[in-house]
Order: structure tokens, then C-alpha cells, then sequence
């Protein structure tokens, strides 16, 4: 049986009617190109389900965007257009948050390590020294003579004539302040490093 060619005619009523806001009108559209343009996205990105995703990402904008829609170009090309500036910001953005997850995972990693031991360099050392006098007096005493002279606690109670549950609870905070003060540093460059990365896009 006979069967009309979709023509150029019924596709710019189509998308007239589509502009108008008519619902029948976009799904006509979307099942005439829906199949075309996810094989399309399908061969820039590897997993089925974010091709199928960014497919319904492609007709949402052509929806959202359908007053802006001109009847006398082609719309085949403007749905690729869309389809692939879709796609190339998928890419992007998911590049971008690969980087900067590895990055957060590398420093996480350092922020749940001993103090010491993430500081190992002068310049580093230098701003341990600077956060340590910024405890209070008795706690950067304290702090001083476990972790940078390495004192027992028992020695720091007899030469303090203060129990080693106190010593421990000055430790505990002054070691949260440090790497609390140390993760406000990370965040600072992860933002640096995020904009220096978002300028390469």
C-alpha cells in the first residue's frame, strides 16, 4: 500500500504547529528522528543508557526551545546541531569531573593520613609551624612536646602535673584544628585547579 512521503510541506507544518506549542506535532517529529539521532549520539558515547539520556536531553531543548525554531531551514540539520553540542558538553563535563574526583581522592586520601607525615616538605613544615601557634597556649604545649619532640604522655603528665586523659583530649583537638585548618588549604586549590581546568574547555 501507497504510503505519503513525510515532505518538506507536512514537516514545516509540523513544525509551525510545533512552535505553537502542540504536543501531537512534537511527538510526530520525535518519532520520525528520535531513531536517527540516538544512533548518532550512540557512536560518540560508550554506554547505551547515556545515549538514550542525552537523546531525551536533545528533544527537551528542542521543546524548551521550540518558538525559536525556523520553518524554512532544515530542521534534520538543527536536530544534529543540538545532538552534538549535547554530546560534546556530556564529554566535557565528564572529563572534568573524572579530573577532579581523581584529585579529590588523591588529597582525601593525604587529609585522613597523619599530620606529620602529609607535611614532609619545608614549605609545608613551615605552615604546620604557623598553624601550631595559633593553638591556644597550654594546647600548643602540649602539642609541641608529644608530636614535635615526641614525649610520652605519661612524661608530659608528670611535667605538666596534668592526667593523660587531658593531654589526649588537647592532642585530639589540636590534631582536628590542624587537619581541618590543612583541608580549608585543599579546598582553596582544588577551586584554582578547577577554574585553571575549566579555562582549557
Amino acid at each position: 500500500m501507497y504510503k505519503p512521503r513525510y515532505d518538506h510541506i507536512e514537516e514545516k507544518e509540523n513544525l509551525l504547529a510545533l512552535r505553537s506549542g502542540c504536543q501531537t506535532a512534537f511527538r510526530q517529529i520525535y518519532t520520525l528522528y528520535s531513531g536517527r539521532i540516538y544512533l548518532n549520539i550512540r557512536k560518540m558515547v560508550k554506554s547505551e543508557q547515556d545515549a538514550a539520556e542525552l537523546l531525551q536531553e536533545v528533544f527537551i531543548k528542542v521543546w524548551d526551545k521550540r518558538e525559536l525554531i525556523d520553518p524554512e531551514q532544515s530542521f534534520r540539520s538543527y536536530l544534529f546541531q543540538i545532538a552534538k553540542y549535547t554530546v560534546y558538553n556530556f564529554i566535557r563535563k565528564n572529563n572534568l569531573e573524572k579530573q577532579i574526583q581523581a584529585y579529590l581522592s588523591q588529597h582525601n586520601t593525604q587529609l585522613y593520613s597523619h599530620v606529620e607525615e602529609q607535611l614532609d616538605e619545608k614549605q609545608d613544615e613551615q605552615w604546620l609551624s604557623q598553624t601550631i601557634e595559633q593553638l591556644p597556649p597550654q594546647r600548643r604545649l602540649i602539642y609541641k612536646l608529644c608530636k614535635i619532640e615526641g614525649k610520652s604522655y605519661a612524661e608530659v603528665s608528670t611535667l605538666l602535673r596534668i592526667s593523660t586523659s587531658t593531654i589526649n583530649d588537647h592532642i585530639v583537638k589540636a590534631t582536628k584544628y590542624i587537619k581541618e585548618r590543612h583541608g580549608v588549604l585543599d579546598k582553596s586549590t582544588l577551586l584554582i585547579a578547577s577554574f585553571i581546568l575549566l579555562q582549557h574547555h
